[in-house]
């Protein structure tokens, strides 16, 4: 009690003790322990759960750093924890962010099939899910204009003559990718176009997309133009782009529609057409709708906000 006491202010603590304590505290590299103070005390703990299905993808880097910037202004911390994807880990990560007392969770939901209590909360915890849905589940939503975005960036690929075009995406695991396959077919459809199956390719992650993207290239009536539907299958579809020009030429390169920003997108040479957002906007609308909730300024039911999508050619 003396070394708490010291450590809030030195209330009815004498100098000579005060002056030990602090002694001892320096020595022993001591720190309060805020967040086990404030569950003492009944208070918030001050920290805002992520969690994301890649840290090692930059997309999510930008995505946290704009929900920090509006948890700051609350005066709250974030803790962020990977999914990989997996839906196992998945509940594991929520289930020691809420043994972490955490105030509230901005989820990028790994698969389907997540079952929360309470419409959306997680024993009171509220939740907001970004960039992707789960079927059956009420809950504040922040996500990208994926069906607009995507009939957009096709109907480029169209207007440059374009009709042989492959879907790369994993449209049975990923609600975000399945909007976006909507809005290709739907642009597809407008133009009189019926998908084939033979063009719908379902990978999930750069090398996928690289093996898939040289078969395609490589066999009896090839593609013309891919569609990617998110940055990871970009990346390999670009390294399969570029693997094949190495071998036959810059005159068989086949056009790329693809999701979200590339990097040094105008310096590689391959014609590109971008469907562009920003994660961190994406990040900064999910923090606000968790904070209404927190704050209380919001009582309706659960809101959805969709983030623009702006066509950029590389």
């Amino acid at each position: 009690m003396t070394v708490s006491r010291t450590m809030s202010g030195g209330l009815s603590v004498r100098p000579e003790v005060q002056e030990r304590v602090k002694k001892a505290v320096e020595a022993l590299g001591y720190r309060r322990n805020d967040s086990a103070r404030n569950t003492r005390l009944g208070r918030p703990t001050g920290l805002v759960g992520i969690a994301v299905t890649n840290l090692g993808n930059p997309y999510y880097g930008q995505f946290a750093l704009g929900v920090e910037e509006v948890a700051t202004g609350y005066g709250r911390q974030i803790v962020v924890g990977n999914t990989s994807e997996d839906p196992g880990r998945e509940r594991e990560l929520i289930a020691d962010f809420a043994g972490r007392q955490i105030e509230g969770l901005i989820l990028v939901p790994a698969g389907n099939g997540l079952e929360l209590p309470d419409e959306g909360r997680l024993s009171g915890i509220p939740l907001v899910l970004a960039s992707r849905t789960i079927d059956g589940l009420a809950a504040d939503t922040v996500l990208v204009d994926d069906i607009e975005g995507a009939r957009a960036g096709t109907e480029e690929l169209l207007t440059d003559g374009h009709t042989r075009i492959a879907f790369l995406g994993d449209t049975a695991g990923i609600s975000t990718t399945r909007r976006r396959y909507e809005g290709f077919c739907d642009a597809l459809a407008a133009a009189g176009i019926v998908p084939v199956e033979e063009m719908l390719i379902p990978c999930r992650n750069s090398e996928s997309a690289r093996s898939e993207v040289l078969g395609l290239l490589s066999a009896p009536n090839s593609p013309t133009a891919f569609f990617s539907a998110n940055n990871r299958t970009t990346v390999g579809a670009l390294r399969a782009i570029c693997e094949y020009r190495s071998e036959h030429g810059a005159a068989d390169v086949p056009a790329l529609a693809c999701f979200d920003d590339v990097e040094l997108a105008d310096l590689l040479q391959i014609p590109l057409i971008v469907m562009s957002h920003d994660p961190k906007e994406l990040g900064i609308q999910a923090a606000r709708l968790l904070f209404d909730r927190l704050t209380g300024s919001q009582a309706a039911g659960p809101r959805r906000i969709q983030i623009p999508v702006a066509i950029h050619r590389y």
